[in-house]
């Protein structure tokens, strides 16, 4: 998928898109700086750094109902996550930027004959109400927690919203609006998406970007409405507009309406168990779970639980430990993703960091328990770890953790079940759906597991199923097109495992290349080894990370890649991406205390043919780059 264009979304001309493209180094550069130049190329972002327009649009529209003058809007899918994030922000809002901070949660009108299907799905939204000071502390919560409504969501409450089929819970407690200014509604009708990923029951942006990094708008959506509601429509009429709308994938050719969402769900928590290995037939009963999965002889369905992004898998971990075992510290072990770490610090009494994610720290770790009687909630770690592919000694970790009584919690996204099973060391392993159990790079979803075999199960079950516990928010159109792109996981996996360690090859061989990270070359090898499934299924993963001799040719080696380069992981097609610029821009010298080098390039490998020519002449270009260059 190369020669996109700056600022389209990675892949084209997809509204749900989960990547930009950013093919320069220095338009990656311009990006964390908010150079215009970039900033208005922009149609959309990763969807947890940058705001969706329909998701702006719809919080528009709210606000220019229920808000006052200057307000903005954060959209959440439930009251309970509206007000979590009020609470948030109240501890860090200046008093002056506190003024006007609310909330507003729009639900069907019970009022109104609409198909129990469509009340099942819960198309409600809670919006947070601030002023546009306080909103960057909305947007952090957002950001780090992953609780935001997703744009799907927003299209579709929107659209039922401007129907006047959305309506107050409860009245607002905010001011009134001003009775002069008018709300636009945009026209009557219902839209059904036309393509793999159009746009549904109208509530696309057509206004330019609000500034908060989601770039501009670029119209009205690319999904033709096929129905009309007349203005003499009645309720009922449009209601079963809205029963009858299909969700279209053209690349399957096949229609699945609201009223199998649960079967989709259960075939993706089957897929995530390992039972679940061949197509299925969504408008039949599945057959009874084997328990025998994952290395594990009683694992349930009800034990795997579906989120709406990776990152809400781990805040929604964090918060059932903190709720099953009482608050108290965690550790971060190995480079993390940034956000992980800013739950860990953010939402409790804080963490410990071990950054480099080494046998040497896990001594560290061990004298602190042993002798220096320090104990700790919950031990988190990625495996292997993102960029460094790095993996900690899963299985002293487990000992330690049931010596000193804290919870182990794993991210399998890089490693993914099929090449390695690390829930037998685990209390809870956790993964990002979005990446490569999608593949396709426009849905967001994210999974936990419990292990039931483990110390903390009963108490984490416990405290899930509690009230104040786990809410089901993942929306009923985004797990339609999660179990659609997950039908073919396993077989994926394969073709992009081949096709990692040739590219890995390829660049360790080149005298210009200065490192790879690869799980098949680390010193943490081993550990790797002791997780992955044997025999031939397992193999090392698609993700991999480089650094040149020199700045200069990092530089000329990214410009010259013909593949997509954009943030995210785990696409079907090859993704590049100067992800230490990216991540980590302001905090550069930190980073590189713990090994993580500016200059590094990271490379979700895809399943393209001929890749490795790809890469050799990108390494030609960076051939001409003098040595000395920097």
């Amino acid at each position: 998928m190369p020669s996109i264009d700056l600022g389209e979304s990675i892949p084209p001309n997809t509204p749900h898109a989960i990547s930009v493209s950013l093919p320069t180094w220095k338009s990656n550069i311009g990006y964390e700086e908010g150079e215009g130049w970039v900033m208005n190329s922009l149609t959309s972002a990763y969807p947890r750094f940058g705001i969706h327009k329909s998701i702006q649009a719809f919080a528009r529209d709210i606000v220019a109902k229920y808000g006052q003058a200057g307000q903005t809007a954060m959209l959440f899918p439930t009251k309970r996550i509206a007000l979590r994030c009020v609470e948030f922000m109240k501890e860090r809002v200046p008093e002056e930027a506190a003024a006007g901070l609310d909330t507003v949660t729009l639900i069907l009108d019970p009022s109104k004959k609409v198909p129990e299907t469509l009340r099942s799905i819960k198309p409600a939204v809670s919006a947070v109400l601030c002023s546009q000071d306080a909103f960057p502390f909305a947007k952090q919560y957002w950001q780090h927690s992953g609780d935001g409504v997703s744009s799907r969501r927003a299209e579709f409450s929107h659209g039922l919203f401007n129907e006047g089929l959305l309506v107050l819970e409860t009245p607002a407690t905010s001011s009134p609006r001003s009775p002069q200014s008018k709300i636009f509604r945009g026209p009557r009708r219902y839209q059904r998406p036309g393509s793999i990923d159009g746009f549904a029951l109208g509530g696309s942006g057509n206004g330019n970007g609000n500034g908060n990094g989601a770039g501009k708008e670029n119209g009205k959506g690319n999904g033709k409405g096929n129905g009309t509601a007349g203005k003499g429509d009645n309720v009922e009429d449009k209601a079963e507009a809205i029963e009858s709308s299909r969700f279209l994938e053209e690349r399957y050719g096949r229609n699945l309406d609201l009223s199998l969402v649960d079967n989709a769900k259960s075939a993706i928590r089957r897929r995530i168990a390992g039972v679940l290995t061949t197509d299925v037939d969504l408008t039949a009963s599945l057959p009874t779970m084997s328990p025998n999965a994952r290395g594990l002889t009683n694992l349930k369905e009800d034990d795997i639980y579906l989120m709406p992004c990776g990152m809400n898998a781990i805040f929604t971990t964090h918060q059932l430990l903190l709720k099953a075992r009482g608050p108290g510290k965690s550790i971060e072990f190995g480079f993390p993703y940034v956000d992980t770490l800013k739950i860990l610090q953010k939402f409790g009494p804080g963490a410990v960091f071990y950054g480099r994610g080494s046998d040497a720290e896990l001594d560290d770790l061990e004298a602190r328990l042993r002798d220096g009687g320090e104990r700790f909630l919950g031990f988190f770690c990625e495996f292997p770890g993102n960029p460094l592919l790095t993996c900690p000694d899963l299985a002293r970790v487990r000992r330690l953790a049931d010596e000193y009584g804290f919870a182990v919690v794993v991210d399998e996204t890089v490693g993914t079940f099929v090449n390695v099973n690390v829930l037998p060391y685990a209390d809870v392993v956790v993964s990002s759906l979005t990446k490569i159990f999608s593949g396709d790079a426009n849905v967001m979803g994210g999974s936990f597991v419990l292990n039931p075999n483990g110390p903390h199960y009963a108490a984490l079950k416990k405290a899930a199923t509690e009230e104040g516990g786990f809410e089901d928010t993942y929306w009923a159109e985004d797990a339609i097109f999660m179990e659609r792109n997950s039908r073919d996981f396993r077989s994926r996996i394969d073709g992009i495992n081949a096709n990692a360690e040739a590219i890995a090859a390829v660049l360790r061989a080149h005298p210009l290349v200065k490192q790879v990270y690869y799980p098949l070359y680390n010193e943490s090898r081993p550990h790797y080894e002791a997780c992955r499934v044997p025999g031939v299924r397992g193999g090392y993963g698609g993700l991999l990370s480089v650094t040149l001799r020199t700045k200069a040719q990092a530089v000329a080696f990214y410009d010259a890649l013909d593949t997509a380069k954009g943030p995210s992981l785990g696409t079907n097609f090859t993704l590049t991406s100067p992800y230490v610029l990216l991540a980590h821009y302001q905090e550069l010298d930190w980073a590189a205390s713990f090994g993580v080098e500016p200059d590094l390039l990271r490379i979700s490998v895809g399943l393209e043919d001929n890749l490795e020519d790809v890469f050799r002449k990108a390494l030609q270009a960076a051939e001409s780059v003098a040595a000395e260059g920097n």
